[in-house]
């Protein structure tokens, strides 16, 4: 059952239809000058405005047919339906585990029973998974309930239940160039569009209007998870602008896949978000997304290997302790590991996971002089054997005090398509959360959106994509308190700071049952009596908690 949470505050409003919020954010301005630094706390007054009307969410996927595809429908399915089913552990049953919103809490503050967690999913309006409406393009015209047998994720009794609804389902044709994926995909593609470059991007266009039209969604989100391309070079005169872009469309220059579907998206309105590796975003399509107010998002699905290293090197640099190596071995048996068995693809996948210590490295100038970086290798290999269940091997080797040494080897096996799955889907209703948030900053007249680059889902990315110029954070921690604050702010609550200074100090001086009996210092031997329990008293002080 959902919580209803209220804020008794007057920093808090409710409307109709929105929940308006007061909030003061802290920051501080810090200006360096040889060895002395001059910090200087700022506080700027700002009012959120929540929609609280949540919509029909339609969400396309590029690569619908694919593992990540099949299983998150057939999950959200599967929920919806309340399915069960038997394993030879036991019998299992349908839940969102994996989902930063849909399964993990987050503590509003204490109560007469302690600290209270509620559900993510209900401090804000948003939308349930079971909700969503799913379609979307694939290469292969293979119907779900089909693709969903390829991908080999489900067991089989799960499957044989699920397989009357999937069948019904099948991608619409796609745009496939062979150039950005490994030649192995080949054999797939018989479900593409044809055409010129240009019409390949309307027809496109007109498969987002038709789904909303005969779907009755209110708004569509599209997502890629097809296959890794190949890294695509950013080119002077075709993809370094928005209007350069959009005429390089027109010619039939070089443009990715991942990009036309995201020009696509854009004049669509429609959020795009990117989880795979390749740079979909080249300037042009980051350009155009800024100038029509649609949000986009990426890149690379952050689920399990990558993930681990984020809290890890976090974890050693924030101790004190030197990475000096990481070195980071897969084994993977699907179709995504069989298109990055081509060096071009692999090199896009190698680039967004070795990135992902960066800025843990640089927020530590005592451990690494400038421009120094542990060594850092990323090796993937098909192994067919393995299926969906990869193998993630890494070992960490870090300086300890006085030149010793400490490695860390570690086995990890992921079901890569169910760890992906709840990203998914954390990324479209966070994203659609995002649209109905507006905010006025003091001075501003107006309520402004978010940036484009919807920096928000970089707890969910492997290489976040940010506003230029703002900061590459991966830590894993400071990602995800960024977004539990950015929502607490929403209703006007500070920020969780773990401080807890209430419980720290000798007397709880937030406990609504203090009373305080001085005794002009003297020791004193009186008890007091609190819910029939006796507590001495020295020093002076009686206190009743």
């Amino acid at each position: 059952m959902p919580v209803n949470i209220h804020i008794n505050s007057p920093n808090v409003k409710y409307t109709d239809g929105h929940i308006v919020s007061q909030y003061s954010y802290h920051t501080t301005s810090v200006h360096r000058e040889g060895n002395t630094i001059t910090v200087t706390p700022q506080t700027t007054e700002m009012t959120f405005c929540t929609e609280t009307r949540v919509p029909r969410l339609g969400v396309m996927l590029v690569g619908w047919g694919g593992n990540n595809g099949t299983t998150v429908t057939a999950a959200v399915l599967a929920n919806k339906l309340g399915l069960t089913w038997r394993t030879k552990t036991g019998v299992m049953e349908a839940n969102y585990f994996g989902s930063l919103l849909q399964s993990s809490t987050i503590c509003l503050g204490s109560g007469s029973e302690g600290e209270v967690n509620v559900p993510l999913r209900d401090i804000l309006p948003m939308v349930q998974p079971n909700d969503i409406v799913f379609d979307g393009w694939d290469i292969s015209s293979m119907d779900l309930g089909s693709a969903m047998d390829r991908a080999q994720v489900f067991d089989w009794s799960l499957q044989e239940q699920l397989r009357p609804h999937m069948s019904g389902m099948k991608p619409r044709p796609t745009i496939y160039i062979p150039d950005f994926i490994a030649a192995n995909q080949e054999s797939r593609a018989d479900n593409v569009l044809t055409g010129t470059m240009a019409e390949q991007v309307e027809q496109i266009r007109a498969d987002i209007r038709d789904f909303r039209q005969s779907s009755g969604v209110d708004k569509v989100i599209v997502l890629w998870t097809a296959n890794t391309e190949r890294f695509c070079d950013i080119i002077p005169g075709v993809n370094d602008t928005a209007q350069n872009l959009l005429a390089a469309i027109q010619t039939g220059a070089e443009v990715s896949p991942s990009t036309l579907f995201a020009v696509a998206s854009i004049l669509e309105d429609c959020a795009y978000i990117n989880g795979s590796p390749q740079n979909t975003f080249v300037p042009g399509a980051i350009e155009l997304a800024v100038q029509k107010g649609v949000f986009i998002g990426g890149d690379d699905f952050k689920s399990g290997q990558t993930k681990i290293k984020s809290v890890l090197v976090d974890f050693l640099v924030s101790s004190g302790i030197k990475p000096t190596s990481i070195v980071s071995y897969n084994h993977l048996g699907n179709n995504d590991g069989k298109n990055l068995s081509a060096p071009a693809q692999f090199r896009s996948k190698e680039i967004s996971k070795s990135n992902v210590v960066d800025d843990m490295v640089k927020s530590n100038p005592i451990l690494y002089r400038p421009g120094e970086n542990p060594d850092h290798c990323v090796v993937i290999k098909y192994v067919p054997c393995v299926g969906d269940s990869k193998r993630a091997m890494d070992e960490y080797t870090s300086e300890i005090m006085m030149g010793g040494t400490n490695t860390i080897a570690m086995h990890n096996t992921c079901e890569d398509s169910l760890l992906a799955s709840p990203i998914i889907l954390d990324l479209v209703i966070l994203t659609e959360l995002c649209q109905r948030v507006t905010v006025q900053p003091q001075g501003e007249k107006d309520f402004q959106s978010f940036h484009s680059v919807l920096a928000l889902l970089s707890f969910l990315c492997k290489a976040p994509l940010v506003p230029s110029g703002s900061p590459v954070i991966n830590a894993f921690f400071r990602q995800r308190a960024s977004i539990i604050n950015i929502l607490r702010a929403c209703l006007s609550l500070p920020p969780q700071n773990h401080m807890l200074l209430e419980h720290k100090l000798q007397r709880n001086f937030l406990s609504p049952y203090n009373t305080y009996i001085a005794d002009n210092g003297a020791a004193s031997k009186k008890v007091v009596h609190t819910n029939g329990v006796h507590v001495p008293q020295t020093n002076g002080i009686h206190a009743r908690e």
